[in-house]
């Protein structure tokens, strides 16, 4: 920002905004809880491969921790609205 005259000139600076991507279960594209399938939509990956590598993960982490973290998701994320579906 430069000041010349008591006026504000901009350099040409752009700005871009971002779309604000919020993080809900599906609705359309469940198994269980639709959490996986929700974080598959938000990051824009395909849920199967978010689900082999979650179970995978899991089953290496003797199951409890991978359950426990499914669980809170499934309390904690909202499912999507029916307006943005």
């Amino acid at each position: 920002m430069y000041t010349a005259k008591g006026f504000f000139i901009f350099a040409s600076i752009k700005f871009t905004v971002m779309e604000e991507k919020k993080l809900y279960r599906s609705t359309t594209n469940k198994m269980l809880g639709g959490v996986l399938a929700g974080l598959a939509e938000h990051f824009n990956i395909d849920p199967s491969l978010l689900r082999i590598l979650y179970c995978a993960l899991s089953l290496f982490t003797a199951g409890f921790p991978g359950l426990l973290l499914y669980l809170l998701m499934l309390i904690i994320v909202p499912q999507k609205p029916e307006h943005l579906r």
